[in-house]
């Protein structure tokens, strides 16, 4: 009956979630004013010289967490949270010019993106093209995200 029960509240949960407009901004505004810190804070760490809310490519990851499609292979869809949770963090940390927490985010991704492409061989034809196009393009964004943050 509990399982009964938590499954129909995570359906209901995400049905309500994938029936929103995205959103396409990176960042809510109200995360955005507590990550960022103080200006003290970011003069004594590294610094990552990039402004998440104007970057094509972080509007482009966010839109494609918010967008992904769900697969009826279970593993797969969980570890595709933990994907979509990684790039979350990774652009939070950016947008704080938090250094350790963007490589460490990264690394998540690249771990969870490993697990995926073993998983997707389980997948039909047409699901594992959408599966690539959405990998594809987010592998891409973070790659230019990253080039342009060592550019500066």
């Amino acid at each position: 009956m509990k399982r009964l029960i938590f499954f129909g509240v995570l359906t209901i949960t995400t049905a309500s979630c994938t029936t929103e407009k995205p959103n396409f901004s990176p960042l809510s505004n109200s995360f955005y004013s507590e990550a960022k810190g103080s200006d003290s804070d970011n003069d004594t760490r590294n610094s990552i010289e990039m402004n998440v809310k104007e970057n094509v490519n972080a509007s482009e990851i966010s839109n494609l967490t918010a967008t992904f499609p769900q697969f009826r292979n279970t593993p797969l869809n969980t570890e595709i949270t933990v994907l979509k949770y990684s790039l979350q963090n990774y652009l939070y940390a950016i947008d704080a010019s938090n250094v350790p927490g963007k490589n460490k985010a990264l690394k998540d991704f690249e771990k969870s993106y490993k697990k995926i492409q073993k998983l997707r061989q389980s997948l039909n034809s047409d699901e594992n093209e959408v599966l690539n196009r959405y990998l594809v393009r987010l592998k891409s964004n973070v790659s230019a995200i990253e080039d342009s943050i060592k550019r500066n």
